[in-house]
């Protein structure tokens, strides 16, 4: 006796999902990032955008980005002596402002290089 002649044939569709068009028309719109710039008083925006703006085309430029712009962080760490740890410099990365968009920019250099060019990104992990 096979498990699949008993389990297949009680197989079957609970519930059927259907969406109604004039729900879906009235629901809020909103945008993950917004075109124009916010009154929030955030002086970097501009430079924020510029660096999202970045288009990645050119193989030596997703190389050259992705050698740069490190993986981790490379602040923290653990200060030891004598085999016993003293304390722990956390990471600091956090507290740039350009943080999210630099990781961005690294992230789309390496989905360049291994979806548009076809190399492997394992040297870079």
């Amino acid at each position: 006796m096979k498990v699949f002649d008993n389990t297949t044939k009680r197989f079957f569709l609970a519930s059927w999902v259907s969406i109604n068009q004039t729900e879906t028309n009235q629901a809020p719109v909103t945008q993950l990032h917004p075109s124009a710039p916010q009154s929030n008083g955030d002086l970097l925006q501009p430079l924020r955008q510029r660096i999202e703006n970045i288009q990645i085309n050119n193989p030596k430029l997703a190389h050259r980005l992705c050698k740069l712009i490190p993986a981790q962080c490379p602040f923290e760490r653990d200060v030891k002596l004598f085999g016993k740890k003293l304390f722990h410099i956390p990471p600091m990365c956090k507290l740039n402002p350009f943080f999210e968009e630099v990781v961005g920019l690294r992230f789309r250099a390496l989905c360049y290089l291994a979806d548009e060019c076809g190399e492997d990104i394992s040297q870079y992990c």
